[in-house]
């Protein structure tokens, strides 16, 4: 018999990746208020209505449907013991033909950081999109002073690319990037 397909859950030592649902927005909406002043300087300004109740139901449904259609993985991080909503990571922009890519952003709320919680969350999506998603390439941005990115990204084995100018409009304003990738088959050695 045909039944409805499992919800997509992926899980590490500590955490547990899903979709968001609408029964997160209040949880997602004081991460965001609360981490304002911190994640502000990483991120493109946000729209007026961004942490509505409607702006996130838009969000949910955009999620959802982007899983479905295998455009994108937007995924809420949550602590597996207590289901407290930590941040969220994305697989975006997902090609596929000859291509088999996509581009990985994430934040984490700042009670969170700095305990390994976003390299694990990494690893365990670029573990999802190398196997279930059979994706040969998985690529990061970030700015050049941003250290903690670029510690998460390099732990997590993505290896430098090189820059792209003008590559994201961060907190208003063109910015540059340096440009990461992990491989499936990496043969590029270490660094």
């Amino acid at each position: 018999m045909f039944g409805r397909a499992r919800p997509l859950r992926i899980e590490s030592e500590r955490l547990l990746l899903r979709l968001p649902r609408i029964e997160d927005h209040v949880a997602w909406a004081k991460l965001r208020i609360d981490g304002e002043n911190y994640l502000a300087p990483w991120e493109p300004i946000r729209s007026r209505d961004h942490l509505t109740r409607g702006a996130f139901r838009t969000r949910c449904t955009w999620a959802a449907r982007s899983a479905r259609d295998d455009k994108a993985l937007p995924l809420f991080i949550f602590d597996k013991s207590d289901e407290t909503l930590m941040g969220a990571i994305t697989l975006d922009n997902i090609q596929r033909g000859p291509a088999q890519f996509a581009t990985i952003g994430y934040w984490m709320g700042q009670p969170f950081i700095r305990n390994g919680y976003m390299q694990e969350a990494v690893r365990a999506t670029v573990a999802h999109a190398f196997g279930r998603l059979d994706l040969s390439r998985v690529q990061a941005g970030c700015l050049p002073e941003n250290a903690a990115s670029r510690r998460v990204l390099e732990k997590s084995g993505f290896k430098y690319e090189g820059v792209a100018q003008n590559y994201l409009r961060i907190a208003g304003e063109w910015r540059t990037h340096v440009l990461y990738a992990a491989l499936r088959e990496d043969r590029r050695g270490k660094g």
